[in-house]
């Protein structure tokens, strides 16, 4: 790697929180912000949708207690506007929110189903050379029989938007293997300025999603469009896949755990003990406790019952089978 600036810039971190259970993850993203990096001096966003005609149901949060506390722990909350997905595709919130950022100041997006773990001042990103999350699966494309296969698929995209395809390969990984190919999971990225970063992410998923390449006639883009752009994205921006030091972002500073029962199953002992400890004060209990799934795992015991289903240093090579052990055993809830 190249030499990485040091870890001592400000910036700003957004999620986006809206009505139902991205307000509450909200609020435990934002606890455990404040809980595991008391030095962080940048702002905190938590990007609302509002109320227009993409949304057939009001996707702003409602709860006046959820509001308090979120700006008790230093949250800003900033509303914007849904003009291309909405209800449809609310993972285009994460897309149209980061025209409602500052703009030309550095930030960093998290998925609101994450907690923070450790010192995030202490991580070096360089703003100038985005990426995003590592820790997925290969859920696209999926290549048919008589089609394109990887090489074919990604191409065609690298092509419809005059970027360079060779240089964004992994070599030492074999050919059509689908790691070879720059893919992310959109539960992070970053950027130094998010209006730039914003316009880009947004016409290559519109175009993605209404003109796409012939070679794409047999893929699906729900829920994968945002996944699909993100790549493309972040390699024409300068950026790649080596742009962080491994084992801090999906690691020892962040736990993307999706959900609640995921993250009593599979993750590591520090994060159960982060999320317990920044839900306990009853000043959060209170609120936190309106949501189901946090009441039941985390304070009527649930989520220790079901991490003790598993070893957790043996566990099951697919996620589906985590899945359906808690589904057997009545742990599932999201």
């Amino acid at each position: 790697m190249t030499d990485t600036p040091a870890p001592s810039q400000d910036f700003n971190i957004v999620v986006v929180g809206q009505q139902g259970r991205l307000a509450y993850e909200a609020l435990l993203f934002a606890a455990s912000l404040r809980h595991s990096s008391p030095d962080f001096r940048g702002r905190l966003f938590v990007a609302e949708p509002q109320p227009g005609p993409l949304w057939p149901n009001d996707p702003h949060i409602k709860s006046d207690e959820i509001r308090t506390a979120l700006t008790d722990l230093g949250a800003e909350i900033i509303p914007f506007q849904s003009e291309h997905f909405g209800a449809s595709y609310p993972y285009g919130n994460k897309i149209e929110m980061l025209s409602a950022l500052p703009k030309g100041e550095p930030f960093v997006f998290f998925d609101t189903d994450t907690l923070i773990t450790g010192d995030i001042t202490q991580v070096p990103f360089d703003f100038d050379r985005p990426t995003a999350s590592l820790r997925r699966t290969n859920t696209w494309p999926v290549p048919q029989l008589y089609g394109p296969q990887y090489t074919g698929l990604w191409k065609s995209l690298y092509d419809m938007f005059g970027l360079d395809f060779e240089s964004s390969l992994d070599l030492s990984q074999p050919d059509e293997f689908w790691q070879r190919y720059l893919y992310f999971n959109a539960g992070f990225f970053f950027y130094r300025c998010p209006h730039e970063f914003g316009a880009k992410f947004l016409e290559y998923a519109l175009a993605i999603r209404d003109t796409p390449p012939v070679e794409l006639c047999a893929q699906s883009f729900d829920p994968w469009l945002d996944q699909v752009a993100l790549p493309l994205v972040i390699h024409a921006l300068g950026g790649g896949r080596d742009s962080l030091p491994e084992g801090l972002l999906d690691g020892s500073v962040s736990c993307h755990y999706r959900f609640l029962p995921l993250l009593y199953a599979r993750e590591n002992q520090s994060a159960v003990d982060i999320l317990e400890t920044v839900a306990a004060p009853n000043k959060l209990k209170k609120v936190l406790k309106g949501y189901d799934p946090i009441k039941r795992m985390v304070y009527q015991g649930r989520g220790q019952k079901a991490r003790a289903l598993f070893d957790q240093d043996n566990l099951p090579r697919k996620e589906q089978a985590i899945r359906n052990r808690l589904k057997s055993n009545g742990y599932w809830m999201r």
